[in-house]
């Protein structure tokens, strides 16, 4: 690594598949308070609440918000009890966020709770399996991806890395009353320039975030500038021209009165932010019998540790599955040309490893429990691992067998 560059960034960027070695990338991140977040804290609240009363508890919550409302919708099966919690849970969700404005208050928003209990079908061959395959299967068909690279400390692309990073402490200082003039509401997208294939600076950054009525454009910039400084690396500051605060030029009216929210819809902010593909799978609200969810944790594990490994670069897994049946269908790694074992080979170690049956993976990961929550917003990777499970994916367990397997 070269003496200029930060600690924080490291070598390579496979995720580039042109052949380029000059280039621009850009990746973008929501607030807490962006409308479809709301959704997803409320989809993984419904959740933890089920978990935390049963660890095998079905779950699949979507949620809708626009003023004044909120819709829950889906299917369950745990206890009973849980419904009456829902509500208050959710209403402790929006004042968390920091809702208390006209049109969506936490205290006066109406709250629709349309969940019913999951199809007896789908739970028979999630439960059973299907056919001769009389293990636990899939809950769902679909394909999930994992990827992992050197750009950061976090082994996560440098574009989403910052751009999350910005977001999470703007609400931060927010929440701690020293930004109390910000609302909720906010996004971030940070373009890096790349040099030789490796992060060199960024080239533009742009901030809108929701403020006080009599706030001017030049005080939201002068209250939002020393938080991008704090959060990038010295030195990678934009240009002052091409720093980009509330472009629109005012950003009162936010969250769910602005815009509708679904759960679900920023798949790309959840994951990598374009620099590696997508199932196309959501997260939030599905329980870990999901392979939507579960699988994406799954494969991000495997190739975050293959990097962490040293056996290569940057490493990008696919995992694919058929309901009802317990053992992935397909098995895919790519090293991007980075690696220092045969592809193959590696595949064959982590399947070793880790069993990616949908009970394997949440057997290893440790995922029947409420650890949902706190992955709605800011990324569900390159995140770090807490000490009662949550994150369990961002772990570099494997490593010491890895390099063992591998001298």
């Amino acid at each position: 690594m070269s003496s200029t560059q930060p600690d924080i960034l490291r070598t390579t960027s496979p995720q580039n598949a042109s052949g380029l070695t000059d280039y621009i990338f850009t990746s973008e991140s929501v607030s807490e308070g962006h409308p479809d977040k709301v959704c997803d804290r409320i989809s993984d609240t419904v959740l933890d609440l089920y978990l935390a009363a049963d660890p095998e508890a079905r779950v699949a919550c979507e949620a809708m918000v626009t003023t004044d409302s909120v819709t829950l919708a889906g299917e369950v099966r745990g206890p009973e009890s849980v419904r009456d919690q829902i509500e208050p849970a959710v209403r402790a969700a929006i004042k968390d966020i920091g809702y208390n404005q006209d049109g969506f208050n936490w205290e006066t928003v109406t709250i629709e709770n349309k969940l019913h209990q999951q199809s007896p079908d789908i739970a028979a061959g999630v439960d059973e399996g299907t056919g001769t395959d009389t293990n636990e299967g899939a809950g769902d068909q679909g394909l999930m991806f994992g990827y992992a690279c050197r750009e950061t400390d976090a082994l996560m692309p440098a574009p989403i890395y910052f751009s999350h990073a910005i977001l999470r402490e703007l609400a931060a200082q927010r929440k701690s009353g020293k930004l109390a003039q910000l609302g909720p509401d906010a996004k971030t997208q940070v373009t890096v320039e790349y040099k030789n294939d490796k992060p060199a600076g960024i080239s533009a950054l742009v901030l809108s975030t929701q403020h006080a009525e009599d706030m001017t454009q030049d005080e939201v910039r002068n209250l939002v500038l020393p938080v991008i400084q704090k959060v990038l690396p010295e030195g990678w500051m934009p240009a002052e021209e091409n720093i980009y605060i509330n472009p629109t030029g005012r950003f009162v009216i936010g969250g769910p009165v602005g815009d509708a929210g679904l759960t679900g819809r920023k798949i790309i902010v959840d994951t990598y932010g374009g620099a590696a593909p997508h199932g196309g799978g959501a997260f939030s609200g599905k329980d870990p019998t999901k392979v939507d969810r579960s699988a994406a944790y799954a494969a991000r594990y495997l190739a975050k540790n293959v990097v962490a490994a040293g056996l290569a670069d940057g490493c990008t897994v696919q995992l694919a599955y058929a309901i009802g049946i317990s053992k992935p269908i397909s098995v895919y790694l790519n090293t991007h040309g980075t690696g220092k074992a045969p592809e193959s080979a590696i595949v064959a170690a982590l399947q070793d490893l880790v069993d990616l049956s949908p009970r394997g993976i949440r057997t290893h990961l440790q995922l029947n429990k409420p650890i949902y929550t706190r992955t709605a917003a800011y990324g569900h990777f390159g995140r770090t691992p807490d000490a009662d499970g949550g994150f369990s994916w961002e772990k570099t367990d494997l490593v010491d067998e890895l390099q063992k397997r591998f001298k």
